[in-house]
């Protein structure tokens, strides 16, 4: 084996987590795709996503309301919240999905072997185009400025993610948001994003050319989002470049 495999996973060595989460409100299916995409990537043979195993530890959570879309609701779940409004204090009882991720969140935070670098929650959006990311706003400019390094770099990556759509606020009724309370939760070198994409289109070249979005398209983004994390970490020097073929001489 290479000398940098599996360097997360040695005896003692930090560990680098990466965060994921969607579905929380169960009629933004888009999401689900988005995730699938992320998924199968994240564990197939492509050299990117073996890099990525050996350097990152990846926690999935890939649907935060199961009951509400075994039900068909569209945001509720079978008690009738909007859980992407109870991070801070998640019930046991009424918000078991919510109060379960979140205990995890906190104890991998406190764990010392543990950067809790990434968190992202995946959502659709029923209004805008394109994919694109929510952020939080920071006293710190410095935070502020790191904080849009990773949007930047998946708008190279991705055609349909649009950074220029792309916001950071601090907006009250998003206070009870993943993104909002463990933005305020984890330290200065944690990322917190919700990751929109549009439930329709995404514009390439303009208001006159939206391209409609499909399942493949979905799960591409996803693709694209996990091979981001190569271009922030720096790690695109050891991925395996398949053999040059000699040209056959006659």
């Amino acid at each position: 084996l290479p000398s940098f495999a599996a360097e997360n996973l040695r005896p003692g060595a930090e560990q680098k987590v990466v965060f994921i989460t969607a579905r929380v409100h169960p009629g933004e299916t888009p999401s689900s795709f988005v995730c699938q995409g992320i998924i199968d990537f994240l564990v197939s043979h492509h050299p990117i996503a073996k890099v990525l195993r050996d350097h990152l530890v990846f926690k999935i959570a890939p649907m935060l309301n199961p009951d509400g879309v075994y039900l068909g609701n569209y945001r509720c779940s079978l008690m009738g919240f909007d859980l992407n409004r109870h991070w801070a204090n998640p019930s046991p009882w009424a918000h078991p999905t919510l109060h379960g991720v979140k205990q995890l969140i906190i104890d991998m935070y406190n764990n010392p072997k543990i950067n809790l670098e990434f968190y992202i929650d995946i959502h659709a959006h029923s209004t805008m185009m394109n994919g694109f990311m929510y952020g939080n706003i920071f006293e710190d400019e410095e935070r502020f400025q790191r904080q849009a390094v990773f949007p930047k770099l998946l708008c190279q990556n991705a055609e349909d993610f649009s950074y220029s759509s792309t916001s950071f606020n601090r907006d009250a009724v998003k206070a009870g948001t993943g993104r909002r309370f463990l933005g305020g939760l984890l330290n200065d070198r944690s990322y917190c994003y919700t990751l929109e994409v549009s439930f329709y289109s995404y514009v390439l070249d303009g208001p006159t050319s939206a391209v409609p979005y499909t399942e493949e398209a979905y799960m591409k983004l996803g693709r694209n989002v996990a091979r981001t994390f190569l271009d922030y970490y720096r790690l695109n020097s050891l991925v395996e470049r398949p053999p040059a073929t000699t040209p056959k001489t006659r």
